[in-house]
Parts: C-alpha cells; structure tokens; sequence
C-alpha cells in the first residue's frame, strides 16, 4: 500500500475512533486518502493514550499484550497515571484455521470456551485438549519469562484496557477482554492504535468501549501503519514491566523485587525529575541522594557511594533535584525550600511504590544537597531513619537543625577548612538528635585523594546500616 503522508485533511470519526487521514500521490485525475502512519510503537502509544484522557482519575488498570502492545501499553499506562500489568492470554485456534479462536487460556487457570466455535468446527474434546495443552507450554513460558516473580495486579471491580499495537482480525484481543471479564472486571475497554473500520462494530461486542486513533478502510496488516514494526524482543518487555512497576502506581500488587539498576521519571509537581533506583533482594532499607546541582544520579562520587551502599544490602536512589533548564539558573542550586520539597515529593513517590513502601528511609547529602537533606528530614512529615552529609553545607539550613530528629553524620575532609567549619558551627544546632562530625585526614572538598572517598562511603554505609536496620526494628534496644 503506497502511504505518503501529508498535510491532515481534518479528522472523522467512527463512533469512539477518530480517524486522522493525509492527502496521498496519485495518477492524474484520481485521488484518494490513507490512514498516517506512526513512527513507532511509542508515539502510538502516546496518540492512543490522549484518546483514553477521559478514564484518567479513574480506578485503570493497563493491560498490555506481548510482546508488541507492551511498548504501547506504556505509555499508555503513563499518559493515564495508571498501573500497567501485562495480560498473559493464548488464544485457542481451530486446528485447520488458527485464526478462528474456539476458546482462549491465560493465568490463574482461566478459560473461555466458545462452544458455538468449537462445534461448528467439528472439534472433538480429544482435538480441543491437545490444542489447549499446546498452547499451555507457551503461556507458561511467557508467563517465567515476563512476571519474573511478580503477581498479578487484581483487576475485580476496576475498569481494565486491554491495549495492542493494532488488531487485525481481532480473535486475540476478544479472548484478552474476555479473560479480564472472568477475572472480574467490571468495565472493559479494548483500545488500539489502528483497526480495519469494517471490524469495528465487531468489536464493540467484546468490549464495553472501543478506543483507537485509527480506523482505514484498506487494511493489508499492521506493520503498514509504522515506520519501525521491529519485533519487541523479550528483554524489552521485561525492562517496561519493572520500570512501570517502580513508576506508576500498582494498587495492591507487589513491584519486581529483583533488583539492578531502574531509570525512572517521577513527576514532582509541573515537571519529572529522571533518577535511577536500585533495590537489592532483600533491601534493609533505601537511601536517597540529594545534590544540590541537578546531576547527582551522574556524579561519579554519588554513584561510588551508591554501590557501596547497594553491596550492604541498602536501596538507592540517586535523582537529579532539578531539571536541566532549572540548573542552569545558578540561584535554583541555593533554594534550599525548593531542593527540600523536591526531596520530600520523591519520598512520598517512594512510599507510594510497593517495593520501597516499608523501607526505612535515609537521606544522603552532598553540597547543597546536604541542607535540603536535613531540612526534608525537620519538615517533611515522612520518619526519616539517618541523614548523612558528605562534604555538605548543613548550615545553609540554619533555621531547621534544630528540628531535625534523624541521626546525623556529618563528614568533611580535614584540608576542607571553610566546610569544616561551617559544618562545626551546623553541628552545634542539632540538639534534637544523634549527630556525629567525622573528619577524613587528608582530604579536601571533593574527597578526591587516593582512599578518601573510600573511606567516606565505608562510614555513610557504616550510620545507615546501623540506623536503618534499627529502624526497621523498632523493638531494639
């Protein structure tokens, strides 16, 4: 099929799906229209999730088939601040005419039988077993293979998308709405960046509500409507799974606790501050830096104490404060009220996410970093187990030191002298809490002699792993 996109001729519509159409080259005297293409499966996904605007706020799950509409899924579940599970569904095919589904399987033992189908066919209970126990070995490799640990989000009582990269005949996507159906969902919407029109109506028969952003009357496959259909390996799929299970919120399921290291974007008030997160198995607790320039997750000496921490058996989270426009304005570096609150915004998103929700939580601090740390920890509301600062100005939070309740290590280096002294005089207004300063011979502000930055993270991880575990115990002594 010949696509030329051009300048949008206006967009109509099919009931609930818009078509957007573009003028194409044709011979003289004729003229006709088809359907743009996307790029790739990820601007599909964001046109299909301003299409489903109208179910933000309300109670969603994102259900994404494997592997082609988890990508679109995504950003989906993101557009919609909504959880994304994967839906796990083998459709039940005629043995002659696979495409025909006589019934379909999915997780949990699940099964939907289209007796009609079956009989029709003329599919003896001998044929139907051995097509279900075919099918069964694929569900549960992919079911290893894409969970890896991690349960089901319930999906009972709630409203449930099932999203694809696009539907051809549709026998996959009815027996996915049919499966959340047994599963209990109680409204269910199937949407799609692209469907043949003349299925539409069909479709509307296995959903509640039928939502895509295309609908062409001439329909050779899927693959025509993108300019990149590549395959979406296996390991994608894996990676958008455990990067919604820490992003977006999963209700009662638990999120991937395996561990390595997970690029998140955590919406904090008009803008989303990138950080990278990383949670050993087990985690004793979490431990967040905070620099006062926007690049802690790229500081290599954050980045060094972030993996001594993890090998302890402590999370981290290591996350730019601002954003890359914000840290270009050098007066955001020394709004401590703002650096503070950003901390304290992505302590509630660390709350918020299962896999750190009953982590004691510590703060690690460098520069200006180290006062929002400890103004955080005096206002922020969350119990905050440790703070530690690393060559850190805590007296620019002069005015809460006295508030701060979390214990607090103070480390300078010895050749460091106008920090040394600041933190002296920081040390002597925290009166309501545990506090140590720890001075590192030979070092001067940026630790950077051989084995200062050594012995720098040996005693942040030493203070949280003391202070963390006690917390996570509170009947210690």
């Amino acid at each position: 099929m010949g696509r030329y996109p051009g300048d949008y001729r206006g967009t109509t519509t099919t009931g609930r799906c818009p078509v957007r159409t573009a003028s194409t080259r044709s011979p003289p005297g004729r003229h006709e229209e088809v359907v743009v293409i996307f790029d790739n499966r990820e601007e599909a996904g964001r046109q299909l999730g301003q299409r489903l605007a109208h179910l933000r706020g309300r109670d969603v799950v994102v259900a994404g088939l494997p592997r082609g509409g988890i990508p679109v899924a995504f950003e989906v579940a993101r557009a919609l601040e909504a959880p994304l599970d994967v839906i796990l569904v083998r459709k039940l095919g005629v043995p002659f005419q696979p495409e025909l589904a006589m019934g379909a399987i999915a997780e949990g033992g699940v099964r939907v039988v289209n007796e009609e189908a079956r009989r029709l066919a003329n599919v003896g209970p001998e044929e139907f077993a051995a097509v279900q126990a075919r099918e069964l070995v694929e569900l549960d490799r992919r079911t290893r293979r894409f969970r890896n640990g991690r349960p089901r989000i319930p999906l009972a009582g709630r409203t449930v998308v099932v999203v694809d990269d696009g539907i051809a005949t549709g026998s996959t996507a009815s027996a996915a709405c049919q499966v959340v159906r047994a599963q209990g969902a109680t409204h269910v919407v199937l949407a799609t960046p692209v469907a043949p029109r003349d299925r539409i109506g069909w479709l509307r028969r296995q959903a509640d509500e039928v939502v895509c952003v295309q609908t062409p009357d001439a329909f050779f496959g899927i693959g025509e409507f993108y300019a990149d259909f590549s395959q979406t390996p296996d390991e994608e799929v894996v990676d958008l799974l455990r990067r919604a299970a820490l992003t977006m919120p999963v209700g009662g399921a638990v999120a991937d606790p395996s561990g390595g290291d997970v690029e998140v974007d955590i919406p904090v008030g008009r803008v989303r501050l990138a950080g990278r997160i990383t949670v050993p198995d087990p985690s004793r607790g979490v431990v967040v830096f905070a620099h006062g320039s926007g690049s802690s997750r790229h500081s290599p000496r954050n980045q060094f104490v972030a993996r001594d921490l993890s090998a302890a058996g402590l999370a981290t989270l290591l996350f730019d404060l601002l954003t890359p426009d914000e840290e270009r304005d050098r007066a955001n570096v020394f709004d401590i009220r703002l650096l503070a609150r950003r901390l304290i915004d992505v302590t509630g998103w660390l709350r918020g996410q299962p896999v750190t929700a009953t982590l004691p939580i510590g703060y690690f601090g460098a520069s200006t970093g180290a006062a929002a740390a400890l103004r955080a920890a005096a206002e922020g509301g969350f119990p905050v187990a440790a703070v530690v600062s690393r060559g850190g100005r805590p007296d620019l939070a002069a005015a809460q030191l006295t508030a701060v309740r979390a214990p607090t290590l103070l480390i300078v280096g010895a050749r460091d002298d106008l920090v040394l002294e600041l933190n002296r005089q920081a040390q002597a207004r925290l009166l309501g809490c545990e506090n140590r300063l720890a001075i590192v011979p030979g070092a001067t502000h940026l630790f950077a002699e051989p084995g200062a930055l050594e012995q720098a993270a040996a005693l942040a991880r030493d203070w949280f792993v003391d202070h963390l575990a006690l917390a996570g115990h509170p009947g210690r002594a």
